[in-house]
């Protein structure tokens, strides 16, 4: 059995947010293997976690990648500031074919597209994927977990950091399916009496109150403040009251534009133009404007760029809907080279915060080992990209940790869920619910 097919079977997909199933991408052929250890969103600390504690897994992982891609040459690529990351995963790529590339500590370096760049110098074309310049990217904790699939261990355990609002920020190894409510037990108990959730970040998570939502495989973390708390307010406005506020107040400043990483690296992402594109709804008939394609949805123009606190990322993605609907294609024209004042526009991690208000947060988040796992899981059957699990269990079925709960549809995408614990099915929805054999 190859390596892609072990990774099938173990469900693994990109544990950095994205989902992709990582079997895919194993079946390609590429020259160069880069393990995205960047995690930019700020107050989480995932990744360097697992490169500080699983250094000799992330570069296994790498080097059996290289070997399924046949690639030459394997990149871990970090920020230089995490210095215990930087050591261990140093000492871990003495005597193999990977080496360490250091990162500034600026916001979005995790996105593929400035990633691929940084470390090759490869512009990837529009609407592209790495693939097509010869590059493959995985997150840092995919590739531990390529290792474990390896071995015949299934993805049943997730790496997150829990922040912000809580009384003791932390990082933890959790079973799939734990919910935030557990997790924020583990750290101590919130900190605030009405508590927000931005489950993936500040700058590109999805924004709930329900404590009861379950850690899947892309979950990379989430940031807990007060509902009061600007940047949640912000978060909370409805899409009409967002493009109402943009639709009267946007003076074309271009500031979103000029923030833009995609833009400094030379492609047509103009959010100024999205924006203007509010106004033109006389007709009744939605209007959209195609600069908005190539976004990368890393929420630096609404919550950094923008003077009058205006929602441009928010106006892309639903440009980006709207034609994806309407079966848009981009065809405009690749970038030829970076903006001249790409590097000056970098946005620092800290200055970032201090925009979001959320420099009192800015605590440490060391890694925990959690010694009392939950009671119950909720492990639902789609977490990924592609399609959802089959159910092949029923209530009253007794499961053992590692045991597949689905299948994947034949000729579909997607990624097979296991149970992380042993113990009995008490309810199959879209999710499997499961109780712990105490």
């Amino acid at each position: 059995m190859n390596l892609a097919e072990k990774v099938r079977l173990a469900g693994v997909v990109g544990a950095g947010g994205g989902g992709f199933p990582t079997h895919v991408k194993l079946g390609a052929s590429a020259d160069t293997v880069i393990a995205n250890g960047a995690e930019c969103e700020p107050l989480l600390h995932k990744d360097a976690a697992v490169m500080e504690h699983e250094a000799d897994a992330v570069v296994r992982g790498i080097t059996l990648a290289m070997e399924a891609v046949r690639a030459k040459t394997g990149v871990v690529a970090i920020k230089a500031k995490n210095k215990h990351a930087v050591d261990a995963m140093t000492a871990a790529c003495r005597g193999t074919p990977v080496k360490v590339h250091l990162l500034g500590d600026y916001y979005p370096a995790g996105d593929e597209y400035d990633l691929v760049y940084n470390v090759t110098g490869r512009l990837i074309p529009p609407a592209g994927i790495p693939l097509q310049v010869g590059a493959v990217v995985m997150n840092v904790e995919t590739l531990a977990n390529v290792a474990a699939a390896a071995d015949g261990r299934a993805v049943t355990h997730k790496t997150i950091t829990v922040a912000g609002a809580v009384k003791e920020p932390v990082t933890l190894r959790v079973p799939v399916g734990t919910t935030w409510k557990d997790a924020i037990d583990a750290a101590g108990g919130l900190a605030t009496e009405d508590p927000v959730l931005c489950i993936g970040g500040l700058m590109m998570g999805e924004t709930t109150d329900d404590l009861e939502t379950p850690i899947i495989k892309t979950t990379t973390g989430a940031v807990v403040l007060p509902r009061d708390h600007h940047v949640i307010q912000r978060k909370l406005l409805s899409p009409d009251r967002q493009n109402k506020i943009g639709k009267s107040a946007c003076d074309q400043c271009r500031y979103c534009t000029e923030y833009c990483p995609r833009f400094l690296l030379g492609y047509a992402v103009e959010p100024h133009r999205v924006m203007r594109s509010l106004g033109f709804t006389a007709t009744g008939t939605a209007y959209w404007d195609q600069f908005a394609v190539l976004c990368c949805a890393c929420g630096l123009c609404t919550l950094f760029a923008c003077p009058e606190e205006l929602f441009p990322k928010e106006a892309c993605d639903r440009a980006k809907a709207e034609m994806k609907r309407a079966g848009f294609k981009w065809s405009g024209p690749a970038p030829r080279a970076p903006h001249g004042l790409r590097e000056g526009r970098r946005v620092p991690i800290k200055t970032l915060m201090r925009r979001l208000q959320i420099e009192g947060y800015d605590n440490p988040a060391p890694f925990l080992n959690l010694e009392k796992e939950p009671r119950r899981v909720a492990v639902p059957l789609k977490q990924g990209a592609g399609s959802a699990n089959e159910p092949v269990v029923k209530p009253g079925d007794r499961v053992k940790a590692g045991e597949g709960l689905g299948k994947i549809p034949p000729n579909s995408p997607g990624a097979i869920v296991h149970a992380p614990v042993t113990g009995r099915v008490v309810a199959v929805t879209d999710r499997v619910i499961i109780e712990r054999e105490s």
